[in-house]
């Protein structure tokens, strides 16, 4: 329910002693094979924040729970290497990689959760990860374009940039809250009382190429994670109400059916908007093989399971993607998710706090319906299996969306290493935690003019 991306890369200043033989050796051989590039030029200076960004700074996770570095945590990581280093120049390249071009169009429906992902998990099928990465990058284009120009309100429509070509956006989505902070606030801070904000896109594949290797056209929803003063007020809002008032024991969290189901001012519910837009296109695209794919990090991913949830009467088949998602609901809930057919695989970071709320309510009577539960498969990464991270990251880079890309690319199984192969580019995992990054390679990235 927390933002993933800061809006800026904390600076780093790092100069590690090297106190282990070992250490020596790996940089020695580093240097060896490869050659220093040119250096990049310097960025241009930070342009001073405004009253606003200072504020939408302050929401965000980072700020609220990393901790102050303490001499400890800044001891020489040195001799946390990981066995092998040839990759790092490759890792700090920013080029950014292909959607997959193994075909799937034969096994589509397996990658998209008819089985349930069985068999697919451990080891982590390598088209499944691409899948998921790929969709990741879907959110990271949503905080971008949200985040990318704080001079428009948050009910202002965004322009969108995606990596993947192959899908062309159709549609923007807002959330609304209930809440309504009292009249001083809206005139002190009219930006941050906004009961509005643009909170994702819903995209179509419009590639024949990619449709053929596919094996469908694919229609994506796209949510971020909290980004405002409301939606945080919202997250707090942990007390379960029914979803509807046909299913009065099926319940959802107060905060996220308030962000779900509540009409702005200007724009309809996000409920209405996914339901008004999917049904548009699917008419649209009347005969042809279709697939309904919900993705959302944080908020964005508990808002995805109401999404699929709303959309499961549509007869194509429809699956959900998440990252550091919290529990959305009851165990009702959850069995009546199942119970539609909808697919639901979360990936979660075992350091994650987020994923680890709402925690468990005191139940009334013998009814153990009214507990918190997730819903789905559960994806299980672990930053300290990372090479590339310290062994105590803080909850910031346990939660972000990079750090969890990250842990994917190198993910193989539950018991099994870090893979040797992993091909992201590590120059957004340094940029935005850096902290949490070993010294070693932060020192070794500024050597090699990165």
């Amino acid at each position: 329910m927390l933002a993933g991306a800061p809006p800026a890369a904390p600076h780093l200043s790092f100069s590690p002693a090297l106190t282990s033989s070992s250490s020596r050796t790996h940089l020695s051989n580093l240097n060896l094979l490869l050659n220093k590039p040119s250096p990049q030029p310097p960025p241009p200076p930070p342009q001073p924040l405004s009253k606003k960004q200072r504020f939408n700074f302050n929401l965000n996770l980072p700020s609220i729970f990393r901790p102050t570095t303490t001499n400890a945590a800044a001891a020489d990581d040195s001799d946390m290497s990981p066995r092998t280093l040839n990759h790092l120049h490759h890792l700090l390249s920013d080029s950014t990689h292909p959607s997959p071009k193994n075909n799937i169009s034969s096994h589509w429906p397996l990658y998209h959760g008819s089985g349930d992902w069985s068999g697919l998990l451990d080891p982590l099928d390598e088209n499944l990860r691409r899948e998921l990465i790929r969709y990741g990058e879907f959110i990271q284009a949503a905080y971008h374009a949200f985040h990318s120009d704080p001079s428009l309100p948050p009910d202002a429509h965004r322009a969108v940039s995606l990596s993947d070509h192959s899908y062309k956006l159709t549609r923007s989505l807002f959330a609304t809250t209930s809440i309504h902070l009292p009249r001083w606030v809206d005139n002190l801070a009219p930006w941050a009382s906004t009961r509005s904000s643009w909170i994702g896109f819903t995209a179509v594949c419009d590639d024949d190429q990619e449709i053929k290797r596919m094996g469908r056209r694919d229609i994506v929803i796209v949510l971020r994670g909290t980004s405002t003063l409301l939606e945080w007020a919202e997250n707090f809002r942990t007390n379960l109400v029914p979803i509807d008032s046909v299913n009065p024991f099926t319940k959802v969290e107060c905060g996220f059916r308030s962000l779900f189901t509540t009409s702005g001012d200007r724009v309809p519910s996000l409920s209405s908007a996914v339901a008004d837009e999917i049904r548009r296109l699917t008419k649209l695209y009347e005969g042809e093989k279709l697939s309904i794919t919900v993705t959302g990090h944080s908020l964005g991913a508990a808002l995805a399971i109401l999404v699929a949830d709303e959309l499961s009467s549509i007869t194509a088949p429809i699956a959900v993607f998440s990252f550091g998602g919290p529990r959305v609901g009851n165990r009702a809930f959850a069995h009546r998710v199942r119970r539609r057919g909808v697919g639901v695989l979360r990936v979660v970071n075992a350091g994650d706090v987020v994923t680890m709320v709402p925690g468990a309510h005191v139940l009334r009577s013998s009814e153990s319906w009214d507990g918190y539960a997730h819903v789905g498969r559960e994806l299980r990464v672990d930053s300290r299996v990372s090479p590339y991270l310290r062994p105590n990251p803080d909850p910031a880079c346990c939660h972000d969306l990079e750090a969890y890309l990250h842990l994917v690319d190198g993910y193989l199984g539950p018991d099994s290493p870090f893979r040797s192969n992993a091909k992201r580019s590590l120059v957004k995992l340094l940029s935005q935690q850096g902290s949490n990054v070993k010294k070693l390679y932060v020192s070794k990235a500024r050597a090699l003019g990165f």
